[in-house]
């Protein structure tokens, strides 16, 4: 699925996979272990190939998100917030404090840890034509990338789709949900104008974006 004529989404279940081709081509998250394959085919179907991609930037570290990096075939470096970055690596492991922690070691048995540079994203930092916006609470390292020449957000699971708009992801699914919702509400203060929204879950909002956003943080 063409998003814009440089923005596609590669897999959509069970989480989004995105490639954006600026002239660089970054791989937005990499889906679970079994995506690998619809990944390295929609990469070739553009006429590209695994190597070809430049760097990969995570929004998250969750099972859905990291699981085909180790299995990709990628010769690019991973940009992620920490501590995501370095639970990526399989050098720190996500706490047993709370649920989400647990979660992510469980479904974590079942990765295999990529041999690539993992990049800690700081706020704010430009990456390409990419800025980031760290917005930790569904995980302590969650970050949102804003292509501004595309007009576009990649929002991973700090909020999700559902029936043409955007919400929170539910609390159980998040590491702090009270700060997820922060973070909502500073991003939809920080960002500029965006046209399209692109979840790590559910459809991409296409037309107005930044203004459902807004909307969102008002109700939380």
């Amino acid at each position: 699925m063409a998003l814009d004529s440089r923005v596609y989404r590669l897999v959509d279940d069970p989480s989004n996979v995105y490639l954006v081709d600026d002239g660089d081509l970054t791989l937005v998250d990499a889906g679970v272990p079994g995506s690998a394959k619809p990944i390295r085919d929609g990469i070739r179907a553009l006429g590209h190939a695994v190597v070809d991609v430049d760097r990969v930037l995570l929004t998250h570290y969750d099972y859905d998100h990291v699981g085909a990096l180790a299995s990709l075939g990628l010769d690019a470096p991973i940009h992620a917030g920490e501590p995501d970055a370095t639970y990526v690596t399989g050098a720190a492991k996500p706490p047993l404090s709370n649920a989400k922690g647990l979660m992510q070691r469980v479904l974590g048995r079942n990765l295999d840890f990529p041999d690539l540079t993992s990049l800690p994203v700081t706020d704010d930092e430009e990456i390409g034509d990419f800025r980031a916006y760290r917005t930790p609470g569904h995980t302590a390292g969650h970050t949102v990338y804003l292509h501004s020449g595309f007009d576009i957000a990649f929002l991973g699971d700090c909020v999700r789709e559902s029936e043409h708009t955007l919400q929170p992801m539910p609390g159980w699914l998040c590491a702090d949900s009270d700060r997820n919702h922060e973070s909502i509400k500073k991003l939809s203060e920080r960002t500029p104008t965006f046209d399209y929204g692109a979840p790590g879950h559910g459809d991409p909002i296409t037309a107005g974006a930044s203004a459902v956003l807004r909307r969102v943080a008002a109700g939380l």
